[in-house]
């Protein structure tokens, strides 16, 4: 290198430090937010979580615990927000209204091949810091799994993965505002 594109580098160097320096003077702030929330802490101290009743016609017994646990743990992982049963800044509430099987693809002998497994839940969001954010909204969410297994055998796995989908896109929805 000839000492011509030395000079010219040291100084696109500096001036690039230069640049950073009177950015960082002047008070911006780049900030990164890695879990998705978008709260005020200052106004917005809890949440309150019911628990979401099964009013579907086909029952699964541990389905309305695991999905209001699966809500609340979700919430105290990603927020600094204190979770109560009742009285919080947010609420939610609301109820599992469909728990469905049904036949999904058909393979060539004509049988079908895959069953899907739908899990829908009616949301009630009341934001009692800004009410115009409050909403009410269905979710729905499903997993397929070959037509040769019984339920029972891929039921607690299909769930769980239904229900952690369910669960980010009501915090979605919710805090992080996507």
């Amino acid at each position: 290198m000839d000492s011509k594109k030395i000079i010219t580098l040291s100084g696109l160097y500096r001036g690039f430090v230069g640049v950073l320096t009177c950015l960082m003077l002047t008070g911006c702030s780049i900030s990164y937010k890695f879990n998705g929330a978008n709260i005020n802490y200052q106004t917005t101290h809890s949440i309150s979580i019911a628990d979401f009743p099964n009013n579907a016609a086909m029952v699964n017994p541990t389905l309305s615990n695991n999905l209001s646990e699966g809500i609340r743990d979700l919430y105290q992982r990603q927020t600094r927000l204190e979770i109560l049963r009742k009285g919080g800044d947010l609420e939610l509430e609301g109820e599992i209204i469909g728990y469905d099987l049904t036949q999904g693809a058909i393979s060539t002998d004509s049988y079908a091949s895959e069953s899907k497994l739908t899990i829908r839940v009616m949301v009630h969001f009341t934001n009692n810091i800004y009410p115009e954010e409050s909403f009410d909204k269905t979710y729905s969410a499903y997993q397929t799994f070959d037509a040769s297994r019984l339920l029972s055998d891929v039921q607690d796995e299909l769930c769980a993965a239904i229900i952690t989908e369910i669960a980010e896109n009501i915090y979605n929805d919710t805090v992080a505002k996507w």
